[in-house]
């Protein structure tokens, strides 16, 4: 089979490119100190009878990340970003991800805990493990990477070939190909990224008998005779699909393997449960087995890494090499085993191959188009060729020159959880995202709901479980609202004059088109407390708030503000009291905010100016709604309401004068929130659900102004006026509050969306 010369001939180099990743990242749970621990897998994850994202391996104590399969390095990348986020802020406070493949501190046998499952023959599987090869070697973790071509290329390259056998057989041809030669030339691999030179001293028992360790540092433990590998006896080919499954077969029955899956090949041909539906459906992807985790990375593999692993596996396939002996299998293992026992700082005793690899694979790189940081990781791999005193193994054993194994697992480990509890309103990789859509991906992932983005931009997403699909938009936007509900909610008229139809107080006023016509009406609110705001506008852009009658110039300025952020704008009366917004989720209130206006407090020697930025250091603070509360701004509106006090952006506060650069109190312009939730009246609670059914809405932020919220709204004292229903309610402001308890409201969502997973799994 003349991959590579077939590939060029046909112009088939973009779609040899393409493919399909997914990563598998195992971590054992540890303790500050780097001790195993010994704790249930925590509840927090959902159930793993069903959860796709993360599982136990062998260990209760031994947590197992996995991607979907995505179409590019940099999906996969930010899905274990987001993945490792959720990971860290689930686990307990006290406990750590181990940043290495080798084990910390292993207590006896005995102590190290088997998955605990309700299927009891995963626990007898389990068992059976550890009394073949002992549970120290099971604590070892690693890294497999799952890649299969895109079916494009492969129909292309099979109908360009121009051969007799079905698309099937072609197919799996070239997955066998792709995995016999990478078990013969992974040694380089191991080379690059063997990241496991030390274990400790306890880890050296196997089955209660002691274990003589290396008499010095290695590349890669994982990866050496010390590893976790298959007894000699366990021999498979790759010849075909037909024989490798057949060998399987042979020795499950034999008894040489418990089960199927206790074939610990580096490279798994996959595409079934069990090897006897590859025969049939065809291999889909090859799964690769021996990277260690890296321990530089806050994710165990660097796009760097992954860039040149892809590299790699395109070399295997475009290489003529087509031997499918088992010699050269075995040959391929020997050198696999003797390049990990080698010192981390000695020249490769197979350089001259590794060399070679490598300009093969740069000049495949160059004639196929790779993207320029594939490349730079080939000149990368060729500098670390010469240099391997460069190479991760030998970095490791530099800074255990310095501190102990433990102390270094656990610096590593107690840096990236710190990390990613920085800032828990983002979930990495997805950081572009709107907040409200962060947190509801953070809570699926969590939870183990399938999602899939299908608009980015847009915010759209598919959530699914077993057959139960859902879609939302924006975070809350979903298919349990009526289809006219968010335009109703929209228009702030056509809101009004519904609520106003069913008894509730609204505030009066007029509706403009026209700047001039809204201008030449001041004479009617000359003398009255106003409200200029956008017809239809969300976050609070353009909205304008005079508690005091407005002088002419500066209703003018507010009617053109407005204008700039609508096509048509209102002038209402303004309703004494303080506005709250409740959060409507599924017929109920779930959260109520009190949202102060942007202010700032002087100390009697900052200006304004100095005031606000010192504020913005928040690091609740971000903008363009990136983070839960905005960033006070100094524009147009903030400075017109300073001059109404008297001042400007240089005026020095007294200490403790309160000056407020905003009427208007949304977080999306600068305000401080504040949960009101529980203090709120229950009252103003059931009316604030009750505008939300009048509408349509099963989701909707409510507005109200009530000037006491501890006195009930009766028919004869209604207590309150109904400023807004907004549709699409940002909810992050109400899980990061600047004061009082947060609430997660995306958790509601998706007890909305799926109460099958928690009323009968929570």
């Amino acid at each position: 089979m003349k991959i590579k010369q077939t590939i060029v001939e046909n112009n088939l180099t973009e779609a040899f490119l393409q493919g399909d990743f997914g990563i598998e990242k195992e971590s054992l749970r540890v303790d500050k100190e780097g001790k195993l621990a010994l704790t249930d897998h925590p509840s927090g994850f959902g159930s793993r009878s069903y959860h796709p994202y993360i599982q136990t391996d062998f260990s209760e104590s031994q947590l197992e990340l996995i991607t979907s399969a995505v179409d590019s390095i940099s999906e996969t990348y930010r899905w274990m970003a987001a993945l490792h986020d959720v990971a860290w802020r689930t686990l307990p406070e006290d406990e750590w991800m181990w940043p290495f493949s080798m084990p910390g501190k292993l207590p006896s046998d005995d102590q190290i805990p088997i998955v605990k499952v309700e299927e009891e023959h995963q626990i007898l599987y389990r068992e059976e493990l550890a009394r073949k090869y002992g549970k120290r070697k099971q604590m070892i973790s690693g890294i497999h990477i799952n890649y299969g071509f895109s079916d494009r290329f492969l129909r292309a390259l099979y109908e360009a070939a121009e051969t007799t056998e079905t698309f099937q057989d072609f197919s799996n041809a070239v997955h066998m190909k792709l995995a016999r030669n990478f078990i013969r030339y992974r040694w380089l691999l191991t080379y690059m990224l063997g990241a496991s030179p030390h274990a400790e001293p306890d880890f050296y028992s196997v089955k209660g008998e002691k274990v003589e360790p290396p008499e010095q540092y290695v590349r890669s433990l994982r990866n050496s005779p010390y590893g976790y590998h298959n007894t000699q006896d366990v021999q498979v080919s790759y010849a075909s699909v037909e024989e490798y499954a057949s060998d399987i077969q042979r020795m499950t029955q034999e008894g040489l393997l418990s089960e199927e899956r206790e074939f610990y090949g580096s490279a798994r041909v996959r595409g079934a449960s069990q090897v006897k539906d590859l025969v049939a459906n065809g291999i889909k992807y090859v799964e690769f087995r021996s990277i260690d985790v890296d321990p530089f990375d806050p994710f165990g593999l660097s796009v760097e890494s992954l860039r040149f692993i892809h590299m790699f596996l395109l070399l295997l396939v475009w290489m003529e090499d087509e031997d499918s002996s088992l010699e050269k299998l075995t040959l391929g293992n020997e050198m696999n085993e003797r390049t990990a026992m080698e010192s981390p700082f000695s020249i490769s005793q197979y350089q001259e191959e590794g060399e070679r690899l490598l300009r093969e694979m740069e000049e495949m790189a160059s004639v196929i188009g790779a993207d320029q940081e594939s490349m730079e990781s080939i000149r990368r791999a060729q500098t670390l060729m010469e240099h391997p005193e460069q190479t991760k193994a030998a970095r490791l054993v530099d800074l255990m020159r310095e501190e102990s194994y433990l102390e270094l697992g656990s610096r590593l480990a107690s840096a990236y959880k710190q990390t990613a509890l920085e800032k828990p309103f983002l979930l990495r990789g997805f950081e572009n995202m709107e907040m409200s859509t962060q947190l509801l991906l953070f809570d699926a992932l969590q939870k183990g709901i399938k999602v899939k983005i299908l608009d980015e931009q847009d915010q759209f997403l598919r959530l699914s479980h077993q057959n139960h699909v859902e879609y939302v938009k924006n975070g809350n936007m979903t298919a349990k609202d009526t289809y006219i509900a968010p335009l109703i909610m929209e228009n702030k008229t056509v809101t009004k004059k519904v609520l106003a139809e069913h008894g509730f107080v609204v505030p009066g006023g007029a509706e403009y088109i026209s700047a001039a016509d809204a201008k030449a009406d001041y004479w009617k609110f000359e003398h009255k407390k106003i409200v200029v705001k956008p017809k239809s506008t969300n976050y609070g852009v353009g909205i304008s708030v005079f508690k005091e009658p407005a002088a002419r110039e500066s209703f003018e300025e507010a009617v053109e503000l407005a204008f700039q952020e609508d096509d048509a704008i209102l002038v209402e009366e303004y309703a004494p009291g303080t506005e709250y917004r409740f959060f409507v989720l599924n017929g109920k209130t779930e959260a109520v905010l009190l949202r102060i206006p942007a202010n700032v407090t002087g100390d009697g020697k900052q200006s304004v100016k100095e005031l606000v930025e010192q504020k913005n250091q928040d690091p609740l603070r971000g903008e363009n709604h990136r983070a839960p509360l905005e960033k006070i701004a100094l524009g147009e509106i903030e400075q017109l309401m300073l001059r109404a006090q008297g001042l400007d952006v240089n005026s020095i506060p007294e200490p403790g004068q309160k000056v407020y650069l905003r009427e208007n109190s949304n977080i999306s312009t600068g305000g401080d929130s504040i949960d009101f939730t529980d203090q709120m009246h229950d009252s103003y609670k059931k009316i604030a659900a009750q505008i939300t059914e009048v509408v349509g809405a099963k989701v909707s932020g409510v507005d109200l102004i009530i000037p006491d919220y501890t006195q009930p709204s009766t028919e004869e004292n209604p207590g309150y006026t109904a400023i807004e229903a907004n549709f699409n309610p940002a909810m992050h402001m109400h899980a990061y509050v600047y004061e009082g308890k947060g609430r997660r409201l995306t958790k509601g969502i998706l007890n909305m969306l799926f109460p099958e997973l928690y009323e009968v799994r929570n």
